[in-house]
This record gives structure tokens, C-alpha cells and sequence, in this order.
């Protein structure tokens, strides 16, 4: 084994975790299932303004837990912090989600109070995202041990 490679699995594993991280992960599922139920059975009152509420909570929740797994945070919790805190986690993971991600903000630009909007998603936007988030999810699992 190289040296370098050792480091960085010695390294990795002392990484302490933030406590938590589990139920993250559980809410993320949660949230997502929601989402993915409601828009298959077709539920009215899951209006496509919900369902993107549901996966963009997914997706913070995933990303939440990958995070304090590695004993990280992010500065804040719009999709580009979100974003960043992974990508400085997990470098070049997030190559094909990112544009996304990244796009999910678009909905709602509520930081700013003099330039807050929220202007919801069309219902044929929304299987996209769940995918989107579906992905997350693997990528997540694929990044964190559950021992």
C-alpha cells in the first residue's frame, strides 16, 4: 500500500463524528419517502410547491448526515453551502449532482429579506428532483459506514 493512501485512510478513521448523524440520515428517508409516495399515488394535497419542500429537506438531511459523519458542518443551509461543505468533504463526488443541487435554490431565495421569493416548481419538475435526491442518498450511503 502506498504511503499516501495509508495517510488518508488513517486519517479517516480519526475523524470524529458529530452525534446525531444517524437520525439525519433516518429524517432524510423519511422526508423522501413522503415525497415519493405522495407523487405517485398523486395525492392532492401534496402540491408540487410540498413535494419540492419534501426533497429539498431530504437532501439537506442526507447531506447533514454525510457531514457531521465526518465531523464537519456547513457555513449555512442553502443548496451552494450545502454544495461547498460537500464538495470540500468529498472532493469530485458531487460532479454529477451538482448543477441540480445547485438548482433547487432557484425556488426559493429567502435569505435576503428585501429580496425574498419563493416561486414553486412545476408538478413535471418534480421527478427530477426525486431522483436527485435518490441519488443523494446513494452517494450518502455510499460515504458513511452504519457500524
Amino acid at each position: 500500500m502506498e504511503t499516501s493512501a495509508y495517510f488518508v485512510i488513517s486519517e479517516l478513521k480519526s475523524v470524529q463524528s458529530i452525534d446525531g448523524w444517524q437520525e439525519f440520515f433516518d429524517h432524510g428517508n423519511g422526508y423522501l419517502g413522503t415525497a415519493v409516495a405522495a407523487f405517485e399515488k398523486r395525492k392532492k394535497a401534496y402540491s408540487a410547491g410540498i413535494l419540492y419542500n419534501l426533497v429539498a429537506m431530504a437532501i439537506e438531511k442526507f447531506v447533514m448526515a454525510a457531514l457531521m459523519r465526518h465531523g464537519t458542518m456547513p457555513y449555512n443551509h442553502t443548496m451552494v453551502d450545502l454544495v461547498e461543505a460537500m464538495e470540500k468533504t468529498f472532493p469530485g463526488e458531487l460532479t454529477e449532482l451538482r448543477a441540480g443541487l445547485l438548482q433547487l435554490d432557484k425556488y426559493q431565495e429567502i435569505c435576503d429579506l428585501e429580496g425574498f421569493s419563493i416561486s414553486p416548481p412545476a408538478m413535471e419538475e418534480i421527478p427530477s428532483m426525486l431522483v436527485l435526491a435518490g441519488k443523494m442518498k446513494s452517494l450518502v450511503i455510499d460515504k458513511i459506514s452504519f457500524s
